[in-house]
């Protein structure tokens, strides 16, 4: 069972990093999009609203997902606690709680992930729908 002690330390830990470098580098190159945009160019809304939230469902779904991610890595080390202390006939608290502390650290590291994500999401879909509403509002067009 020593394999699922790296799967949880390497596998699901390393998987969050991973999705935590894609959100952060999706958010800030939308937002160099956003910053960079040029309303003008766009004649019709729909194609605005295509270009405007191209990718932010990659941030969306990291967020939503990365907290099970974690809790999948939290089972996996529970159940490698308990199987350690079946065969080992383990009674120390200790060494329990450490195991089960170390189980814990990958929900810990999967809500580090996914909060900053879902923000990430909220911030870049309202500045899509301010973006909208000046190209709109250029346009002489009411929303519906």
């Amino acid at each position: 069972m020593e394999w699922l002690s790296a799967i949880v330390d390497y596998g699901v830990i390393g998987l969050l990093v991973i999705m935590s470098i894609i959100a952060v580098s999706v958010a800030v190159e939308r937002m160099l999009v956003y910053r960079n945009i040029r309303l003008e160019d766009f004649s019709d809304r729909k194609m605005l609203e295509i270009y405007l939230t191209k990718k932010l469902h990659i941030i969306a779904t990291i967020g939503s997902n990365a907290p099970y991610i974690g809790l999948l890595g939290t089972v996996l080390g529970i159940m490698l606690t308990f199987y350690t202390i079946g065969k080992e006939g383990l009674i120390d608290t200790s060494k329990i709680m450490t195991g089960l502390a170390l189980a814990l650290k990958a929900t810990a590291i999967g809500l580090v992930v996914a909060i900053p994500s879902i923000t990430f999401y909220n911030f870049l879909l309202r500045k899509v729908k301010v973006l909208v509403a000046e190209w709109e509002t250029m346009n002489g067009r009411k929303r519906i």
